[in-house]
């Protein structure tokens, strides 16, 4: 995919209009392989996490339809290769959180999908998007699920600096 042609989002806007959704994939473990290199690549890149864990999900039994999602994924790094996490020296100790969730996004499931991103000044320190394991009644409850992880994060890290 070296001389593919790059693209402006990880995933496209419409994830049900992706061709090919029932058509199982040929080579399931190249798959697998290629999905897990991506997981690795999100402790660098987390403008790409929630793409990668949505394409991990289908990993028992990838269709063509995700090994397109997963390509599209490698073009959008194609377009972004100078991107990734900076740190900068001159910048405040504020810890931030920025959090949010879908409600009943896995259509399977209806289970939410929750992450947060969390910062040390300007600084990003730890990011986490997971599927909610259970089912949310509303987008409230959804959110408050996703809230409740960030600040349990939040006080986690504010001890670790106290201790430093």
């Amino acid at each position: 995919m070296s001389d593919c042609s790059p693209m402006p989002t990880p995933l496209p806007l419409q994830l049900d209009k992706v061709p090919h959704q029932d058509e199982p994939f040929s080579n399931p473990t190249y798959f697998r392989s290629l999905a897990g290199k991506l997981q690795y690549l999100t402790l660098t890149r987390p403008d790409i996490q929630f793409a990668v864990n949505f394409v991990c999900q289908k990993m028992h039994s990838p269709t063509v339809s995700d090994f397109i999602l997963l390509k599209r994924i490698l073009r959008y790094i194609k377009g972004t290769i100078t991107m990734g996490i900076n740190f900068s020296k001159k910048t405040d100790c504020t810890i931030r959180v920025y959090s949010d969730s879908d409600w009943a996004g896995c259509k399977e499931t209806h289970r939410s999908t929750g992450g947060f991103y969390t910062f040390l000044g300007s600084n990003i320190i730890s990011l986490s998007s997971k599927k909610q394991p259970t089912i949310s009644k509303n987008l409230t409850e959804a959110e408050y699920r996703t809230m409740l992880k960030a600040v349990s994060e939040i006080t986690w890290l504010s001890s670790l600096l106290k201790e430093i």
